[in-house]
């Protein structure tokens, strides 16, 4: 599939012409390994096939930019409406998650000539009169909501082919970050008062407004995350097998999916393989962990006699290791920051409406995109799920 071919000049607006295209123009990338069946799969509710987030990212211009605010557009197919909403009350009927893997139309010919047309439609937007300043904050959100997508899109591609009994590879060369070298230590930080949340210029999303003052109690953090090997150790000695590690509603999890270790992982003939976007490879054993769930993480950091940090806590101490390669447990349940707000209208149900029985993560993965990581970004899911790029960090 080609990209699109937004102009790229400069312009008045803080150039958001270029920026719309490179970030729309990744998206295209990511799916430029693919089969055509690849694009129309979803092996389980939590997983949306590839056509979809294609289409639903550019509903979203569609449905909060263009329609509202650019006058003589036209909705290039006003039933995409209902296939592509994703949980927008306030838009309308939608299709349910379940059935998105159902729908072999609009083809994936038909969805990339979708992103043409939105896409020219934005370029002629972006250089009109009509982009307003006020309107630069939404069109930010869009990007960044484009963002998001990518990073899902590589991990449902991850689970759509790792769920195939051939494993095939989605890239042969190698996209993985290894861990830094250098020994793992717990970095000190007293109690006392401390700042989270976002603050100072640039895009965050509304759930990290509301700068607020926390008490910490002394804690220690590792510097480094939790291994294979490490992960390893605990799978054999037991640690699916041994319920006082885990919360109840986890080994709940154990032992109705007979879980024995994490996702994509496989022992055959004798050794641990394990899925990854370049195929099945023999695990690397000084890889960090990989694909836990809360649970999971959670049973091991009890095995290991440690806990999983708060979010206040892992806020901060970000600026003393590195961080980027997993998306990282935390201890502390999705809830608001002080003085929070949803706003008005569709855009209001973005964060607001999922502050209930979800788990903080922080930090980033490998399939994050380039520039939409901030020690800020506060990332949530259920406790059970496994298929996004989680680790874990330790903490005491």
């Amino acid at each position: 599939m080609k990209k699109n071919a937004l102009l790229v000049e400069a312009n008045p607006h803080k150039n958001w012409i270029k920026k719309y295209a490179d970030i729309r123009n990744h998206s295209v990338e990511i799916c430029g390994p693919l089969e055509i069946e690849d694009y129309v799969v979803q092996p389980i509710v939590d997983v949306s096939p590839p056509k979809w987030h294609l289409g639903h990212t550019t509903w979203f211009f569609e449905t909060f930019i263009l329609q509202p605010n650019f006058p003589g557009y036209e909705v290039f197919d006003p039933q995409y409406n209902f296939v592509f909403n994703s949980y927008y009350e306030t838009i309308g009927a939608r299709v349910i998650r379940t059935d998105r893997g159902n729908l072999s139309r609009p083809s994936v010919s038909d969805v990339f000539k979708y992103r043409e047309y939105v896409d020219q439609k934005m370029d002629e937007f972006l250089q009109s009169e009509y982009l307003t300043e006020s309107l630069e904050s939404l069109l930010e959100l869009g990007l960044n909501h484009e963002q998001q997508h990518q990073e899902l899109l590589l991990t449902d591609i991850k689970y759509i082919l790792g769920h195939n009994p051939l494993f095939p590879a989605y890239k042969k060369e190698n996209i993985s970050k290894k861990q830094n070298s250098g020994s793992s230590e717990m970095i000190s930080f007293s109690e006392g008062i401390y700042e989270i949340g976002f603050h100072g210029v640039g895009f965050c999303f509304d759930n990290e407004l509301g700068r607020h003052k926390i008490y910490l109690n002394e804690f220690k953090i590792c510097s480094q995350l939790v291994t294979n090997k490490e992960y390893l150790e605990f799978i054999e000695d037991g640690g699916y097998e041994d319920f006082r590690h885990w919360h109840a509603e986890g080994w709940d999890w154990v032992t109705q999916n007979h879980a024995k270790s994490p996702l994509y992982w496989h022992f055959i003939d004798g050794k641990w393989m394990n899925y990854t976007l370049n195929g099945l490879q023999e695990i690397d054993l000084e890889e960090a962990v990989c694909h836990i769930s809360f649970f999971e993480a959670s049973a091991f950091a009890s095995w290991k006699g440690k806990r999983l940090p708060t979010e206040a806590e892992w806020e901060t101490a970000s600026g003393y290791f590195d961080w980027g390669k997993r998306w990282e447990w935390t201890n502390s349940a999705y809830l608001p920051y002080p003085g929070f707000k949803k706003e008005a209208g569709a855009v209001g149900e973005y964060n607001g409406k999922f502050m209930v029985n979800q788990m903080v993560l922080r930090g980033a993965s490998i399939a994050t995109p380039p520039g939409h990581s901030r020690n800020t970004y506060r990332n949530f899911f259920q406790t059970h799920l496994q298929w996004q790029f989680t680790g874990i960090r330790l903490a005491q």
